[in-house]
């Protein structure tokens, strides 16, 4: 099926890591990597699993509080790229970037809606998971087939990606209105 989609490298990213435990385990046992940063690399460890620190994707560390971490190209082409697209594979060659199928994020801050945006942008290649009001959406999917989402699922997720985006950029523009 052409909408078929395996899930290989996971970016985790969660501020609160109740509900994610399982979501690791489905994950891991269908072979699929972690990527992750600071504390949820710490926890996805805790659990005995692998986890790559994005500063070693990226060879940049996180810096200004951690305020800037995610926000490099080698994470953002990863979730961006085309898999479809000779021209991004080239690219992705090139620059040795690896492709990230599924980004789990649940803390918004500026590398987090960023994030969300991008894996909701490329739903055709990439599961995003905006909040943990998903997981058990996520879980669900693990459990009937493993690692592997279609079209139709990856829309929906998009469609909630997008929902979580425009409810916390409301939310910024009330404060300022007032």
């Amino acid at each position: 099926m052409a909408g078929t989609k395996q899930i290989k490298t996971a970016l985790i990213s969660v501020f609160h890591k109740d509900g994610l435990e399982d979501l690791l385990k489905k994950l891991n046992e269908n072979g699929v990597k972690f990527l992750s940063t600071g504390g949820t690399q710490k926890f996805i460890e805790s659990l005995g699993y692998e986890c790559q620190k994005v500063e070693d994707v990226t060879s940049y560390p996180s810096i200004l509080g951690g305020r800037v971490k995610t926000l490099h190209p080698k994470v953002f082409g990863g979730i961006l790229a085309r898999r479809d697209n000779e021209g991004d594979r080239e690219q992705m060659k090139q620059y040795d970037i690896v492709p990230i199928d599924l980004v789990i994020i649940e803390k918004i801050d500026i590398g987090g809606i960023s994030l969300i945006r991008a894996g909701a942008k490329n739903f055709k290649d990439v599961v995003i998971v905006p909040s943990k009001g998903e997981y058990a959406m996520l879980g669900d999917i693990l459990a009937a087939k493993g690692a592997q989402t279609e079209l139709e699922e990856r829309k929906k997720f998009a469609e909630r990606a997008f929902a979580v985006s425009s409810h916390y950029d409301t939310a910024i523009h009330e404060w300022f209105a007032k």
